[in-house]
C-alpha cells in the first residue's frame, strides 16, 4: 500500500501555535520534506521530535519530488513543512501534492497557522470575500501591470510582501488603485507584531522609512475606492447599494450609512437626502448620527 502525504501547517512566528496533530504526526511520519532543514530542526528540537528530515525548497522541488514520490508509493508516510505557514501557500508544496493526487496517492492536509488569514481577520477589512494575491511582482511596471488587472475586483485585496519593497508596493497600490482602506501586517504572532491600519495614502508616509519597513509583511486592502472630490462624480454612486453592501458586511443602518458617506465625501444630512431619494419608503430610515 503507498503511504500518505501530510501537508502540516507550522507556525509564522511563535512555536506554541502549533496542533497536537501536527506534532504527533511529524512525530510519526518517515520523512519531513522541509523548505529549510535548519530552520525547521528549531521546531522538531523545541518538541524533542527525531524524525529524519530532507531539504524541498524551490531550487530542488521538481527532482525532490519525484524522488518523494518513489517513497510514497514505496510505503512510506511523508509530511511536508514550509518555514512558516500553510505548505503550498506561496512555498513549496504543490508539485508534490498534484504528482501524489494523480499516483492516487493520499494527501492529507493538517491545517494551523496562516499568515494570509491572521493578517485578514486582524485587518479590520472585511473577509467575507477576498483575493489572495502572493507576492506582487517586484519590479515595479509589472507590479503596475498586475495591480491594474486586479483594481476591478469587488473583493478585498490581499498579498505578501517584501519590507524593502513594501513602499514602493504601496505607493503604485494608491496610484493604480486610488485611495482605500488598507492595513499592514508584519512579525505576526512574534514580539514586535505590528498591524498598522489607514488610507494607502498614510500607510505610504507610514513606511516611506526603511525604520518601520522590517520583517515579512501582509498588505490587506478594502474592495471599496474612497475617491476625492475632484476625482469623480459621486452622484453615479448608488448610496443605498453601498449601505446594503456594508450592512453584509456586519455593519448596522448607521454605522453603514456613516461609513458609506465618509466614503463618498457626504456629510451625514447629504447622506440621509440621497438615501431616502434612493428609497421607495423613507420612513423606514433614520438618519444618521
Amino acid at each position: 500500500m503507498p503511504g500518505t502525504l501530510y501537508l502540516v501547517a507550522t507556525p509564522i512566528g511563535n512555536l506554541e501555535d502549533i496542533t497536537q496533530r501536527a506534532l504527533r504526526l511529524l512525530a510519526e511520519v518517515d520523512l519531513i520534506a522541509c523548505e529549510d532543514t535548519r530552520h525547521t530542526k528549531k521546531l522538531l528540537n523545541h518538541y524533542g521530535i527525531k524524525t529524519k528530515s530532507v531539504s524541498y525548497h524551490e531550487h530542488n522541488e521538481r527532482e525532490r519530488a519525484a524522488e518523494l514520490l518513489q517513497r510514497l508509493k514505496s510505503g512510506s508516510d511523508v509530511a511536508i513543512v514550509s518555514d512558516a505557514g500553510t505548505p503550498g501557500i506561496s512555498d513549496p508544496g504543490f508539485k508534490l501534492a498534484r504528482a501524489a493526487i494523480e499516483n492516487d496517492i493520499r494527501v492529507v492536509p493538517v491545517p494551523g497557522p496562516s499568515a494570509l488569514v491572521a493578517a485578514l481577520v486582524a485587518s479590520g477589512l472585511a473577509a467575507d470575500e477576498f483575493f489572495f494575491g502572493g507576492f506582487l511582482p517586484s519590479r515595479s511596471g509589472a507590479r503596475r501591470t498586475r495591480l491594474s488587472e486586479l483594481q476591478a475586483i469587488p473583493v478585498t485585496l490581499v498579498f505578501y510582501e517584501a519590507p524593502h519593497r513594501i513602499a514602493a508596493t504601496l505607493k503604485d497600490a494608491l496610484e493604480i488603485l486610488g485611495e482605500r482602506e488598507a492595513a499592514v501586517a508584519r512579525e505576526l504572532t512574534k514580539i514586535h507584531e505590528e498591524i498598522v491600519h489607514g488610507r494607502l495614502s498614510e500607510l505610504v508616509a507610514r513606511f516611506a522609512s526603511a525604520e518601520n519597513s522590517r520583517g515579512e509583511m501582509v498588505l490587506i486592502i478594502d474592495r471599496v475606492v474612497i475617491q476625492d472630490d475632484q476625482d469623480a462624480d459621486r452622484s453615479t454612486v448608488s448610496l443605498a447599494a453601498l449601505v446594503g453592501k456594508l450592512q453584509e458586511e456586519g455593519l448596522d443602518h448607521r454605522g453603514a450609512l456613516k461609513k458609506a458617506a465618509k466614503q463618498l465625501g457626504l456629510s451625514r444630512d447629504e447622506a440621509y437626502r440621497r438615501l431616502v431619494a434612493e428609497k421607495e419608503d423613507p420612513r423606514k430610515l433614520d438618519p444618521p448620527r
